[in-house]
């Protein structure tokens, strides 16, 4: 009798041997290929987390670096108002200082001006006091004519002088 699809002891036994040689093949196979990839997969799980730890890191220092570069920020933007506060101090003084100076120079400027005037009040009650001293003379001399001699001449003078006194002058 035929059998059913040739299942005999022959097939049976094939069929071990090749489910056998497939699980030794499997093994091999394994061994040789998959124990690299998985080993080759884990090294570069292993370097991905590296890098992502690194990764963390950098950001971790670029975030303390920014705290410290912006504290330093901080810092110069005082030390520039700091300066620049000084400098305004330095230029009210420097502008105090100038507006005293202008004020000394005016003054001495005032009092030269009031000096001169003074100088030159003096000359004018001088060269007034010669001219009435000469229209006094020329009066005397017409009115006495030549009987009062120098002495009489000079009293008058004076008496005109204390009449007319210092108040004329200075008007």
């Amino acid at each position: 009798m035929e059998r059913l699809f040739n299942l005999d002891i022959q097939l049976g036994h094939d069929a071990v041997l090749m489910a056998i040689a497939i699980f030794v093949l499997y093994m091999a196979l394994s061994y040789l290929l998959l124990n690299p990839v998985r080993k080759m997969l884990y090294d570069r799980q292993k370097k991905i987390q590296g890098d992502i730890d690194s990764a963390k890191s950098d950001k971790d220092k670029a975030a303390v670096m920014k705290a410290e570069y912006e504290e330093k920020l901080k810092q110069a933007e005082k030390e520039a108002e700091a300066i620049l506060s000084e400098a305004r101090q330095k230029a009210l003084k420097n502008e105090a200082h100038i507006i005293d100076e202008a004020k000394q120079e005016a003054a001495r400027i005032i009092q030269r001006a009031n000096q001169e005037a003074a100088l030159e009040k003096n000359r004018a009650m001088d060269e007034m006091k010669q001219e009435m001293i000469t229209v006094a003379s020329m009066m005397a001399a017409k009115v006495v004519a030549a009987s009062i001699d120098t002495t009489v001449q000079n009293k008058l003078v004076e008496e005109t002088l204390k009449e007319m006194g210092d108040s004329t002058w200075q008007s």
